[in-house]
């Protein structure tokens, strides 16, 4: 099929524009002004309120509460503002915040409305994945092609015979639509039309790129979109593109800062000084070398929860705790053994590279036990399904099943407490499939996949040695515990949103089994050994996973050899300690009581009414990079990813060059996401889940219809009314390392400089070859020591360049 590269390059530059979303099943968490980063913060923030209306700013009444709570320094705000040339008098300045903010319009029906009402439903009706019982008329002939078939159909759209009567191909469509526009404004033509529905072309845009097994069997382009939607605007006499006003919107091009991020960056400043300060003052601590052998090393998600049961469960006994990427540096596309889909579990940034499947090991009993429940489970999940949906059954079932149901739906809101231990029990009757099934970690060449399954041995070795040169480590525990993390709720459209980021919205238990299997085979610790990675030949590897709504931490130890009995058994009481522990530090922000606190998690996690099961990641602000010594001794209050890193094992700078491009961007994306959801929740959020409708497995409305909604709801980001538990502040990250060997690693990667340098994060690094001190990145590669930087200044003073 022929196409015209003059639309389709205009439309591919329209698209960056709006943000990527993914499905609601597979929810990761991504910067929803993705396309604006390579311009400074504030100026994108102004470009996407011009054309996605949503404000990119804490309100004046959140700043106020802010500095009511001393969460910002008096004294830094006020030279920030005097340094930027505004009123330096707090209340003057919020008076005038309050004064800027945009009035609410009354709401009208305009020619778009009507044109994004059709579009929506017979985009929810193409896009739906399985939920429908009927499903959309020829969706295998793609989008384009199936609408003219119901246009016809459709009361609503005041032609559908003339849109019967397209061209065949829709860039012919859109062409003819564009004839009388110059090829100059086609593109702000596009942008205009894409933006009008971000939530949904951010997931097509994200289903056409992936061309997943749904995109195959039911193809949608944006060229498609495009022509359907012109064809629409057509009749409905909408604009093509913004009007003058609209167009202008706020003028960010002179480069002044605006007032709110002024305040927005007094109050970053403000947590970061307190962090830096900490991390400064433990540097020197660091290179005290510790020659003990610990009980047990356990190595968690850089996620900000594994902050809190770090700290508990090295005070449950002689534990070390490290940080890596929950994905646990292997790219794969993971087949669970009772899954009809796969996952690809690593970060969106990465493309899976290896198909794992999960595979009965064993033949005594437990398999057949599984699947003989799970078959009995889901006959009667399906004949229920059927019984509901049947319009000669339906009556009949609610008359036989009604006081069935209504005590199981009595049970689940009155006693969900006692539900989580119903279904612990039934649970414990039923096999796990860790207990009888392996990862098949082992390349076959034979295997006839999408992609290769397995890794060869040369595969395995770099993956280990990979790991353990991103941490650092020298010397190895008798049980290592590579602990992966998922959540446990009920009811919960955004489930996925509390799974692990780093496997894009998947539990982290797979990933932690693989890498386990890789590091317990004998060829791949021989093939370390060569790399100077020595692991003493009675060093077990197990996987792990921790529920972070309950803080369980699930050891998979089934097959750990009989002379380590000893080590699981102290090693599981010390973790029933260390869950206790957490539960009861999360129980203040639960509203709970602290001795009740393990009750009111599994309460939580079986609460089918719950809007807030757990608090995730909210809070997020800053990321520490550096060995656990450096932070072993703060609370960092959950606020907080880390990642284990020793400069000192690091003499290229490979390992930092991989932090720093691979989980400091997945971290800004996830608190870009935070911070935006909560600043704007309308339009960067999903608004409350109390009236959140689901929609074809793939998203969330408000109401009946409308655009898809694609961040999170408000109940994971605001505590009360007026103000949020989350504070939006961007990420605030502080690295232990030499700065000339940051210097160098930012200058090989621009995309990473760019966001530092247009102000989406910030970067601070402690030294420990030059006294401890730390240094703040000053843009262009350039640094400003904190001793001697002023206290507020739109520009660095001096900064110190690296030679």
């Amino acid at each position: 099929m022929s196409t015209d590269p003059a639309i389709e390059e205009s439309i591919d530059a329209a698209a960056d524009a709006v943000g990527s979303v993914w499905p609601l099943h597979s929810f990761v968490t991504a910067n929803p002004l993705a396309g604006f980063e390579d311009r400074p913060f504030h100026e994108a923030v102004a470009d996407a309120e011009r054309l996605l209306g949503g404000d990119g700013y804490p309100s004046a009444d959140v700043f106020r509460h802010a500095l009511a709570d001393g969460r910002i320094d008096p004294e830094l705000l006020a030279a920030e503002l005097t340094a930027h040339g505004y009123d330096a008098d707090p209340e003057a300045s919020l008076d005038r915040l309050a004064a800027e903010s945009p009035a609410e319009t009354p709401d009208a029906t305009t020619a778009t409305d009507r044109v994004d009402a059709v579009l929506t439903k017979w985009l929810a009706a193409f896009m739906d994945q399985g939920r429908a019982e009927w499903p959309m008329p020829n969706r295998e002939r793609g989008f384009y092609a199936a609408f003219r078939t119901v246009a016809p159909h459709d009361d609503e759209v005041p032609n559908g015979d003339a849109i019967a009567a397209l061209p065949d191909r829709p860039v012919d469509a859109i062409r003819d639509y564009l004839d009388a526009k110059p090829v100059g404004e086609w593109q702000d033509i596009f942008e205009f039309q894409l933006a009008a529905l971000p939530g949904w072309t951010g997931f097509l845009k994200r289903r056409a790129a992936d061309d997943d097994a749904w995109q195959s069997a039911y193809p949608i382009t944006l060229s498609g979109y495009l022509a359907v939607r012109l064809a629409l605007v057509d009749q409905f006499d909408a604009p093509l593109v913004a009007s003058v006003d609209e167009a202008e919107g706020t003028d960010a091009s002179d480069g002044a800062v605006p007032l709110p991020e002024v305040w927005l960056t007094a109050w970053e400043a403000t947590y970061r000084d307190e962090l830096v300060d900490a991390l400064t003052d433990a540097s020197a601590s660091v290179t005290e070398a510790d020659d003990g052998r610990p009980d047990a090393q356990l190595v968690f998600c850089i996620d900000t929860r594994s902050e809190i049961i770090r700290r508990h469960v090295e005070a449950a006994g002689d534990y070390e705790t490290h940080g890596y990427a929950g994905f646990f540096g292997v790219p794969m596309r993971y087949a669970g053994y009772d899954s009809d889909v796969t996952v690809d579990a690593c970060p969106p940034i990465l493309d899976a590279d290896h198909r794992i499947s999960e595979r009965p090991t064993t033949t005594d009993g437990e398999c057949d036990t599984h699947d003989r429940w799970h078959a009995a489970l889901d006959a009667g999940t399906t004949a229920v399904k059927r019984l509901k949906a049947n319009a000669a059954t339906a009556f009949s079932f609610v008359e036989g099943a009604g006081a069935g149901y209504g005590a199981t739906l009595a049970a689940r809101t009155l006693i969900p407490g006692r539900v989580h231990d119903l279904r612990d029990a039934i649970g414990d009757r039923i096999p796990d499939t860790h207990e009888f099934c392996a990862p098949t970690v082992d390349y076959n060449p034979d295997a006839v996949t999408e992609l290769r399954e397995g890794l060869t041995l040369e595969e395995k070795v770099d993956y280990a040695a990979t790991a353990f040169d991103c941490m650092g480590w020298e010397a190895f525990a008798r049980i290592v515990v590579f602990t992966g993390h998922a959540s446990e709720t009920a009811n919960n459209p955004f489930d996925s949103s509390l799974d692990c980021g780093a496997c894009a919205g998947s539990a982290g238990g797979p990933n932690a089994r693989v890498l386990a299997a890789i590091c317990n085979d004998e060829a791949v610790k021989t093939h370390l050994r060569d790399r100077d990675i020595d692991v003493p030949a009675d060093t077990v590897f197990v996987a792990a996973e921790h529920n972070t709504t309950t803080d369980e931490i699930e050891l998979y130890a089934g097959d750990v050899p009989e002379t380590h009995a000893d080590d699981i058994e102290q090693l599981r009481a010390d973790l029933a300690t260390a869950r206790a522990g957490a539960a009861a530090e999360r129980a203040g922000d639960m509203g709970a009581d602290a001795d009740a606190a393990v009750h009111e998690t599994e309460r939580r996690a079986a609460d089918w009414a719950e809007t807030r099961p757990e608090w995730g990641l909210a809070g997020n602000a800053g990321f520490v990079v550096g060995p656990r010594a450096l932070t072993d001794d703060l609370d960092l209050d959950g606020r907080t990813f880390l990642h284990s890193y020793d400069w000192r094992t690091d003499p290229d700078g490979d390992a930092l060059e991989a932090i720093l491009t691979g989980p400091m961007v997945v971290t800004q994306w996830i608190n870009a996401q935070y911070y935006f959801a909560t600043v704007d929740n309308a339009a960067y959020g999903s608004g409350s889940k109390v009236t959140q409708n689901p929609v074809g497995n793939v998203g969330v409305y408000q109401g009946n219809g409308g655009d898809l909604l694609t961040g999170l709801p408000r109940q994971s980001l605001w505590s009360v009314a007026d103000e949020p538990y989350h504070q939006p502040l961007r990420l605030s990250t502080v690295i232990h390392a030499p700065v000339d060997r940051v210097t160098d690693t930012l200058a090989d990667h621009a995309n990473v400089a760019g966001l530092l340098d247009n102000g989406w994060l910030s970067l601070t690094v402690v030294d420990p070859e030059q006294d401890h001190r730390a240094f703040h990145y000053a843009g262009d590669l350039a640094w400003t020591p904190i001793s001697d930087r002023p206290e507020a200044s739109p520009e660095p003073a001096a900064p110190v360049a690296d030679d």
